[in-house]
């Protein structure tokens, strides 16, 4: 490692990255597709009713896992824009799952979100496992 040992092991962050992929994806998932399906099926749903606290429930999940992975990667590849592409994507998510309830902008905000959200691990994912070297 060419900054010494970060907080965290890579193998943990690496868990932890590719679980805040996951639930980006997840989310675009959640956001894009139910609505089609459900426009689509609407005997489906009734089975499929998720409540509104559903949305603060990821975002608890999103904020603490990004963070820990993009302050991680960070201190490793000493590269800032994954991390500004990733709080951005959280103040997104944040956005539309807590002010924009209900309204016309909240799918898209919060897709916007979990895409920038989703690019920001790749990008920091990828730089933590390049083997550029950083001088100080």
């Amino acid at each position: 490692m060419p900054h010494g040992d970060p907080a965290v092991s890579a193998p943990a962050i690496d868990w932890v990255e590719r679980a805040a992929v996951g639930a980006s994806a997840l989310c675009l998932v959640h956001c894009a597709g139910l609505p089609l399906l459900l426009a689509a099926l609407p005997a489906l749903s009734s089975l499929i009713a998720l409540p509104e606290s559903f949305h603060v429930w990821v975002l608890a999940f999103a904020v603490p896992s990004s963070a820990l992975a993009l302050f991680a990667g960070r201190h490793r590849h000493r590269r800032a824009y994954p991390l500004m592409i990733g709080t951005t994507g959280l103040i997104l998510l944040a956005t539309g799952a807590l002010l924009l309830l209900g309204g016309r902008w909240e799918t898209p905000v919060t897709i916007m979100g979990s895409l920038c959200l989703a690019c920001a691990h790749l990008a920091n994912w990828r730089l933590r496992h390049s083997n550029h070297q950083h001088c100080d």
